[in-house]
């Protein structure tokens, strides 16, 4: 936590009962990022996902008095060339009225932590080009961008189409 953090913020992962919380913070995050409408995903969906039978990620929360202020989704991926599994932020998200208090940094600092305890090789994450705060934030933690890397992505509509191609 922020040395400059109030006694009465905490981090902590998130447990089944949160599903709700991690579901309003996604849409708020969804709003920030420009994307409202591109939130499908149910609360059935991330109980399933998070909590099921096989967790596809984890969950922090950060709280303030208690109440939910922001979270971190993240999960592993491996590098074949270092040959270990590495920490993949998926989002990260603090309500921009409690921005400023060290919160970010916070999450970001307990997820190192918890990439070192399991030996991970690396942490990484996306930002969207536009959002300069968050790239000027990263860069001042000691990240760098990999410029020489584009991300690709397909939809469930090209994953279907692709995995109904024939060779």
């Amino acid at each position: 936590m922020p040395e400059t953090s109030p006694p009465d913020f905490a981090i902590r992962f998130a447990a089944r009962g949160d599903v709700p919380t991690i579901l309003s913070l996604i849409r708020e995050l969804a709003e920030y990022e420009r994307a409202p409408n591109e939130v499908v995903a149910t609360e059935e969906q991330l109980r399933e996902g998070l909590f099921g039978a096989q967790p596809a990620a984890e969950v922090l929360l950060a709280l303030e008095a208690g109440e939910a202020i922001g979270f971190a989704l993240f999960f592993h991926n491996f590098s074949t060339w270092m040959g270990r599994p590495g920490l993949y932020l998926e989002d990260l998200f603090v309500r921009p009225a409690r921005r400023g208090k060290g919160y970010g940094r916070a999450l970001l600092v307990q997820l190192a932590e918890i990439a070192r305890e399991r030996k991970y090789g690396r942490m990484e994450w996306a930002v969207l080009d536009w959002n300069e705060p968050a790239i000027q934030f990263y860069r001042k933690l000691g990240a760098a961008p990999l410029d020489e890397w584009t991300v690709f992505r397909l939809t469930r509509a090209g994953i279907a189409a692709l995995a109904n191609s024939k060779l």
